[in-house]
C-alpha cells in the first residue's frame, strides 16, 4: 500500500480531525529527509507510542547559515518513501515551501541560554530556524508526541524549552542514537565522506567512550579535553569547534563528573562537519 504524501496543510489537518473525533493519539517525527536507519528508529518509537504516525520531510532554509551546505543537502524524497513503506505510517508530509513560508512571513522563534553555547556560536541562526519550523509542525499537526535522535542532543533541548516555553501541548520524545558498526553517529552527512575518512570518524565515538570512563574514574576534564583536541588533529580532523562537557539537564558548563552530564563533540573532516555526544 502506498503511503499518502500529503503537501498542504489544509490535507494534513483533515487527516488528523478524523483522529481527533475518534480520540486517537498523533506521532510527530519531523526530518529533513535523506532518511537512515537514525530516523527510521524514531518511526519504530512512534508507532509503538502512538495510534498513528506522520513523518515530515522539509529541507528548512532557515536553519542553514550556509547557502553551500543547504545546496548540498540530499533531497531523496522517493527514496525515503520507499523506506517508509515498510513501516505502514499514516502519511509522508512534505509541505511545499508556502505552506511553511507563506508570502509575507516575518515571524522567528528565538531562545536565549541554551542556544548561545556550543552550536549557537558555530552556527548563527540555526537554532532560530530549528526552533521556528518545530514549532510550526507541531502546531499544524497537532500531534501529541514528537520523536527526535539525541545526536542532535542541543536541538532535542531547544526543541523541549521551546514547546514548554510556548504552551504547545505535546511530549517530546528523546530516543538513543543509532550507530555505525565503527560507532560513528548515523547521520544523512556521512554519505559525503570518503572511505578512508569514513573509517577515520568512526574512531571519534570510541575516544569519547575511552574520555567517559576516566572522567567516571575520577580524572578533570580539561586535561582530557586537550589530549582528545591533539588525538583529532593527529587524524586528520582539519577544525575542531568544540569538545565540551555540560550538565545534561541545562547544559550548563562543567569540570568534573558531580552530575548527569553529556560529552558533546563538533569537527571537521575530509570537508563534512560531524557531531556527537554520549551520555557521562
Amino acid at each position: 500500500m502506498t503511503t499518502p504524501i500529503l503537501r498542504r496543510l489544509d490535507d494534513l489537518r483533515a487527516l488528523r480531525r478524523d483522529w481527533v473525533l475518534k480520540g486517537e493519539t498523533l506521532g510527530l517525527v519531523p526530518t529533513m529527509g535523506a532518511l537512515h536507519a537514525g530516523h527510521l528508529s524514531l518511526v519504530e518509537a512512534a508507532k509503538s507510542a502512538c495510534d498513528h504516525v506522520v513523518v515530515t520531510i522539509f529541507v528548512n532554509p532557515k536553519q542553514f547559515n550556509s547557502p553551500e551546505d543547504l545546496a548540498n543537502y540530499p533531497r531523496t524524497e522517493h527514496e525515503d518513501a520507499e523506506k517508509l513503506a515498510p513501516f505502514g505510517v499514516d502519511a509522508i508530509y512534505v509541505p511545499d515551501p508556502d505552506q511553511i513560508y507563506p508570502e509575507g512571513y516575518a515571524t522567528t522563534v528565538s531562545l536565549s541560554g541554551i542556544t548561545e553555547v556550543m552550536e549557537g556560536p558555530n552556527r548563527p541562526g540555526h537554532f532560530e530556524g530549528v526552533a521556528t519550523v518545530v514549532a510550526k509542525l507541531f502546531l499544524q499537526s497537532g500531534a501529541d508526541q514528537a520523536f527526535f535522535g539525541e545526536k542532535d542532543y542541543q536541538q532535542l533541548m531547544v526543541v523541549r524549552r521551546m514547546a514548554r516555553d510556548l504552551d504547545i501541548p505535546i511530549e517530546v520524545i528523546g530516543c538513543p542514537t543509532v550507530r555505525e558498526p565503527s560507532g560513528l553517529a548515523m547521520s544523512s552527512r556521512n554519505m559525503r565522506l570518503s572511505p578512508a575518512a569514513t573509517e577515520t570518524a568512526g574512531q571519534l565515538n570510541p575516544m569519547m567512550e575511552a574520555a567517559a570512563a576516566r572522567l567516571r574514574a575520577g580524572e578533570d576534564y580539561a586535561p582530557l579535553e586537550a589530549e582528545m583536541r591533539t588525538r583529532l588533529r593527529d587524524l586528520g580532523f582539519s577544525e575542531i569547534e568544540y569538545i565540551d562537557l555540560r550538565c545534561a539537564e541545562d547544559l550548563a558548563t562543567m569540570t568534573r563528573l558531580d552530575r548527569p552530564a553529556r560529552m558533546l563533540v563538533a569537527a571537521w573532516l575530509d570537508g563534512v562537519r560531524l557531531i556527537d555526544n554520549i551520555a557521562v
